[in-house]
């Protein structure tokens, strides 16, 4: 239920709207915007069956939220979310931004090398995942604390933000100094468990969506996380599987202006998972910009054939860099800038 309080509602009238609410035993949360307040009631929404809060002081109106995930939906909140970071760069805004990176981290080295080649071609953020949810146990699993500890070096070099993926949430203390995004990978878009825990802290996550979620289950996933606390998710599109093989998941770029209508959350899209062939990478992150995308995940790699991982959808450092001269035609065609 989403509370909508008059223009210039005083501070008693706020709390005690909200004290009324959490003696229902409802969780309450708050959106303030420059002219009015918006409070959110999340619960068992009977227990206010025969409780007039139009009569409260203060309050304008009160709306149910209609779709079964309340802070996640745009009913919640009309307005883009934004999320800002401790050098300036914002999520959500009319700025595209991208992220760029190896798929695993192997070296201290190699990853600087990538970390200057993809921030002199405009990247924002370096990727690199330490810890990797390989589909067999045989392949290389990832760095561990060594390899967070080599994003850490690649920051400090380049003044990139970092974004990495967290598997386990016993994991989540080691890696938070780390990195300035948490990504929950496709495999645990429903790991409860894990997206409850990340909830509980003032990080923000990037969601990637599960190998064949639909829309409405990924943005209950997010809600898992919200619901505990942390308001900073993006929502990452990085394909879906169907009936195609050629490609290695199918890119639902309609899932693009579809989360933008359900939901105020930024959508990253990640075209390296979607595709699995470095050479589809360019024209699905084009298409990406252009269905209104916030940001791109992409692959970089400058040797892609002795890649520890995903070799396949890696774009070299040259590639990347005409790949975001191009990008930048498109974004400012749509209204944006990158």
């Amino acid at each position: 239920m989403i509370i909508v309080l008059k223009p210039g509602a005083t501070e008693e009238q706020i709390n005690h709207i909200v004290e009324k609410l959490k003696g229902f035993g409802l969780q309450i949360h708050m959106s303030k915007g420059e002219e009015r307040t918006i409070i959110g009631a999340i619960g068992d929404e009977r227990v206010l069956a025969n409780q007039p809060l139009e009569i409260f002081p203060g309050v304008e109106k009160v709306m149910p939220i209609l779709q079964p995930f309340k802070l996640v939906s745009r009913e919640f909140k009309k307005e883009d979310t934004i999320i800002e970071f401790e050098n300036g760069v914002k999520i959500g805004g009319k700025k595209i931004h991208v992220m760029a990176g190896p798929c695993a981290i192997e070296s201290k080295e190699l990853l600087i090398q990538i970390a200057e080649d993809v921030k002199a071609a405009g990247a924002s953020f370096i990727r690199g995942g330490a810890f990797k949810p390989r589909t067999s146990p045989y392949t290389f699993q990832g760095l561990g604390e060594e390899g967070l500890k080599y994003l850490s070096d690649a920051k400090n070099k380049t003044g990139l933000l970092v974004i990495t993926e967290v598997m386990d949430p016993r994991d989540i203390e080691l890696i938070l100094p780390y990195t300035d995004i948490i990504q929950i990978g496709t495999r645990n878009m429903q790991n409860f468990r894990l997206l409850t825990e990340v909830g509980g802290y003032d990080k923000p996550v990037l969601l990637k969506r599960g190998l064949a979620a639909t829309i409405k289950e990924f943005l209950m996933s997010a809600e898992y996380i919200m619901a505990k606390g942390n308001t900073k998710v993006m929502l990452c599109e990085r394909g879906i599987r169907t009936f195609e093989t050629y490609t290695r998941n199918t890119l639902d770029l309609s899932a693009i202006p579809v989360i933008k209508k359900l939901s105020h959350l930024p959508v990253i899209v990640d075209p390296s998972h979607a595709v699995g062939k470095w050479d589809l990478v360019a024209p699905m992150a084009k298409a990406a910009v252009a269905a209104g995308a916030d940001g791109l995940i992409i692959e970089v790699h400058p040797n892609p054939e002795e890649a520890f991982s995903d070799g396949e959808q890696s774009l070299k450092p040259k590639a990347f860099k005409e790949l975001m001269k191009e990008l930048k035609v498109i974004a400012k065609a749509v209204g944006r800038e990158l």
